[in-house]
Parts: C-alpha cells; structure tokens; sequence
C-alpha cells in the first residue's frame, strides 16, 4: 500500500482520537462536580474513575474470552466497523446523563459512565492497533504518538472548555447536578456524527478470515504479558494524579485556588502530554536530527502558546512550566529515539517530580505535579507498541489484553483515594510514584521480546 493512502485514515483517526481524548479528561471535571453535589468522600468521588474505566476492564475480558472460543471478532469485522460501533456504544453513554441529570441519581451518573467506557473500550482495540499496522513497523511509535497527540489536544482543551461549561456557563447552585445534562448531549451527537464520517470514509482494510486463531497465542510473548502490567499502573497513574489535581491544588498549603480557577492549571497537566506526543512523533521519526530537533522546539513552542492561550494567566506565572519543557526536551535527546530507553527515562523523571511534589509546597509542589503530564506523554504509545510488536495474528488479542489493563485507572485513583482520606491527599501520591517505578523498569527490561 503507498504511503498517500495514509493521509485520509490518520486525519479521520485524529479527529476520533481527539474526541476520546476530550471526553475523557471530562471525568476529572466531574469528580470535583460531583462530590460538591452529593457530598462524597474522596474514595466515593473516584468511583467516577473506577466506573468508567472499570468498563474498559470488563469490556476488553468479554473480548479476550469471545477470542479464544470464537475467533477474534476484529478479525472478522474489521477496524473500521469495530470504530464505528465504538462511538455508537459511547454516544448511548453520553446521553445516558441527561436522565442521570433529572433523578439526581449517582448511581445513575455511574452507569452513564460505564456505557461509555464500553464504547471507548472497542474504539481502544480497534483505532490502536489499526494506527500500528498503518505502516512499517519500525515507525509505528511515530504514529501512535502522533494520533495520541491530538488525543491529548483533547485533554488540554477540555478542563478550560469544560469547567467553563459547567462550573460557569450552565451551573445553577439551586438545580442540583443540571450543568451536566446539555453539554453531555451535544458530546453524544457528535459522537453519532463522527460515527457516520467513518463509516462514509474509505479506510484501508486490514481483516484476516482465513485465519481465526481460538487460543491465548499472545499471552506466550514476554514483552506482552509484562505490557500489560505496564499499562496498568500507566493508566493508574496518570488517571489518579489528573483526579486529585483539582482538589490538590485547592489546598491551602498549596495555593487554595478554587474550581474554576484549578481546572485552568490541569490544561497544562494534560497539554503536558499533547507537547510530548507531538515531541515523540518527531522523535521517533527517520528524520534528519538538526531538523528533527527544530521542529519539535517549534512544535513544543506553538504547543505552548495554544495552553497559555486558554488558560488566561500570565507569562510569569507559567514560567516554571517552560523549565519544565526544556527538561523534557533534554530526556527526548538522551532517550535517542528508541522506545524502550525513553520509556525509562521518563518514568525516572516522573518518580523525581512526585518526590518533589510529596516533600515541598506552595506553587513548587504545583508545578512539579503538573509537569508530570510532559512526562506522561509517549508512555501510553511506547508501552502499547513495545507490548504488540512481535505478536503477528495474535495483535488483536494482545490489544484487547492491553485495553484490559485500562482497569488500574479504575482501581488505582479509588485506592489513593482511601489513603488521602486517612493521611491527606498530598502523602497518597505515593502510589501513582510506584507506578513509575514498574513502568521505568518496563521500558529497561521487561520490554525486551521473549517467549515463553
């Protein structure tokens, strides 16, 4: 296949990435939201997390076992309607609250988010591995960081856009969990309307009906099995640092902001990972390093300018954060392209930031926090193309197993919650340092190819 045929299905697969990536930054504007409204505990307020992406966990195990009796179902039906099925689960989810809205129900809310965790699930196993296999193997991290930049483009705009929405525009202290309904529903319709744009547009196919493997065949490849650890910790991780943002940076010994104000210092948390996935892009790419390293400096920089943009502060205000980029330019040089190495670098990176963050306070503790998120940025893509590759027939199964472990990030945050209710939020990021600590061992040993 030539590489102009690419074009159209990458530019479609932003877009779908984009929007995933928005909905999902969402949840860290509803558990400040929702915890206000029905008066949680923290542990009870992560229950957001552990709803939604406990759907990726009991949706990607369905697929796992229908695989291994039935053959894979990606396999028969092909990416592109796994995609379009995908949104149409998710748009369900999303007008799910419109009702959840009218009872004032939590467990209602819950629900609404499962659904749509369901429908992220197959758009997880479809679109990842579908970017993988759009091309050489080779510069498949170059790709996957590429589309997962756009999906944190997302991330970036959604807590400004969205606190904006509903702790602003449609809030109403006398109408209890209202300000949710109507943005919610314009998200399921235009979940509905990218759904008709994929299935109009020719996509490459890439099905296998001639053979249909019944067995746990990925599950013999070391790089897989420990990938899927890595995922879950990654996801856990990144989840639980993003849900306590809000709320951490609201304390008093750190600078006591309040809502509206917060969410604008969580876009530069997940646009954190849109700079580093554009970075990464480059990074991994064939192309000569002086014009490499210019256009990620350039890229980095417009990256920048879109965050400070949004956010309204000013440039003295946002200036650590620029330090912040410079170190993250520095470990993309030393990470020399390769995937693994990078990997581990970063995690180092991340464990050092959150030590700073448990052990100071004030703006510092903030911004160290927040920086994560440019550390965050290639994990995701790195550790799914590391744990996929090598795995031929079997990488269907091996994604579903990969968006399986999406689970931590329901776990993981509702664990860290019970211990910031017992020893404070700012002792509980101790888990999320753990995480990296699994995931800098991942990128130096584990994703090293074996088989069992």
């Amino acid at each position: 296949m030539s590489k102009t045929k690419h074009t159209t299905p990458l530019i479609t697969l932003t877009l779908l990435f984009f929007m995933w990536g928005f909905l999902t930054c969402m949840n860290d504007i509803l558990i400040p939201y929702l915890k206000a409204v029905f008066d949680l505990e923290y542990w009870q307020a992560m229950l957001v997390q552990f709803a939604f992406f406990g759907a990726y966990f009991i949706g990607s195990l369905l697929y796992f076992l229908y695989s291994i009796k039935f053959g894979d179902p990606i396999n028969k039906i092909g990416y592109k309607s796994g995609m379009v099925i995908g949104l149409g689960i998710a748009a369900i989810g999303c007008f799910l609250f419109y009702p959840a809205a009218q009872f004032v129900s939590y467990t209602f809310f819950l629900s609404a988010l499962f659904v749509l965790g369901l429908g992220f699930t197959l758009l997880q196993i479809s679109a990842n591995p579908y970017v993988s296999i759009l091309g050489d193997e080779a510069s498949a991290s170059s790709r996957l960081n590429l589309v997962q930049a756009f999906n944190s483009l997302g991330t970036t705009i959604a807590p400004v856009l969205g606190g904006y929405l509903i702790f602003e525009f449609f809030f109403d202290n006398t109408s209890g969990a209202a300000a949710i309904k109507t943005p919610y529903l314009i998200f399921g319709i235009l979940f509905i309307l990218v759904a008709l744009l994929i299935s109009k547009i020719k996509l490459p196919q890439f099905t296998n009906n001639d053979l249909v493997e019944r067995k746990a065949g990925a599950l013999q490849h070391s790089n897989l099995t420990y990938g899927i650890l890595a995922i879950f910790v990654y996801v856990g991780g990144e989840v639980a640092i993003g849900s306590f943002l809000i709320n951490f940076i609201g304390l008093e010994e750190i600078i006591g902001a309040d809502e509206a104000l917060a969410t604008k210092y969580l876009a530069f948390y997940w646009g954190g990972a849109m700079i580093g996935r554009f970075s990464g892009a480059l990074s991994m790419s064939a192309m000569n390093p002086t014009k490499k390293y210019l256009t990620m400096m350039l890229l980095s920089a417009l990256s920048y300018v879109l965050i400070f943009s949004i956010s309204g502060f000013t440039f003295q205000t946002t200036l650590p954060y620029l330090g912040l980029m410079v170190l993250n330019f520095i470990a993309f040089i030393l990470g020399k392209s390769y995937a693994g190495r990078t990997l581990g670098i970063f995690a180092l990176l991340c464990i050092f930031l959150i030590m700073g963050t448990m052990f100071s306070s004030g703006r510092l503790a903030m911004w160290l926090l927040i920086g994560v998120g440019l550390f965050n940025s290639i994990m995701w893509p790195n550790i799914f193309t590391l744990a996929i590759s090598g795995l031929g027939k079997y990488t269907s199964q091996g994604s579903s197993l990969l968006v399986m472990a999406i689970l931590g990030g329901a776990l993981i945050p509702v664990f860290q919650g019970g211990i910031a209710d017992v020893f404070g939020v700012q002792i509980s990021f101790i888990i999320p340092l753990l995480c990296y600590v699994y995931i800098l061992f991942y990128g130096w040993v584990g994703s090293t190819k074996k088989k069992f």
